[in-house]
């Protein structure tokens, strides 16, 4: 985990920067949720789960609530070195991907936000320990990109990252898929946004 990002996360404004690059950022309604993964600095594979996912949103009282998990936004080392796609790893590129996720199974597995809309990737295909983010070798398309847990607290990533949003919990995972249910309750809204920024942004 990493403590210094978690703690910038839970008091960063996010509304400001995510405003500022023509993102949207919910604050209309009850359970109009704001998901946006935070990518830590640097472009080598720790195989750790030192990123962040942040969840915000007005509950039914109009209160701001706000979640920070624990979170890797990168693949694990075990695809890093060793591409299940022939093109290469998928990392996912920053940007914001309006309505793409929905609730689903993971794998046929578990309730997860699953990718249901294109997004982007970056195709590292150099097997090293290094991120490549080169824009010439982005890729678009519906790659099971999902957002879902690791193990019951898991401290590497391995295998549990093969370009997904991957949370360190289970039990953050439980979290963001029973407020999720809730955005469908009170809006009706059955897909979910997803933002991804770097921790450079803010």
């Amino acid at each position: 985990m990493n403590k210094e990002l978690i703690n910038k996360c839970k008091k960063y404004d996010f509304k400001t920067l995510l405003e500022s690059k023509g993102y949207a950022y919910f604050t209309k309604g009850k359970y109009n949720l704001n998901i946006i993964g935070v990518r830590a600095k640097g472009n080598k594979c720790t195989n750790t789960f030192d990123d962040a996912i942040v969840l915000i949103y007005n509950d039914e009282l109009d209160k701001t609530i706000r979640y920070v998990f624990p979170a890797t936004t990168d693949p694990g080392i075990t695809e890093l070195k060793h591409p299940s796609n022939v093109k290469g790893c998928a990392i996912l590129v920053p940007g914001q991907y309006r309505g793409c996720y929905q609730l689903g199974k993971h794998k046929g597995k578990y309730e997860a936000l699953v990718q249901r809309k294109p997004v982007k990737v970056y195709r590292d295909n150099n097997h090293d320990e290094t991120y490549d983010y080169n824009p010439i070798s982005i890729d678009e398309g519906v790659f099971g990109i999902n957002i879902h847990k690791a193990g019951l607290e898991s401290t590497v990533i391995n295998n549990w990252s093969a370009g997904c949003q991957v949370v360190a919990s289970a039990s953050n995972l439980v979290i963001l898929v029973a407020v999720a249910k809730k955005q469908i309750a009170y809006t009706g809204c059955k897909s979910f946004t997803y933002t991804l920024i770097n921790e450079e942004d803010m």
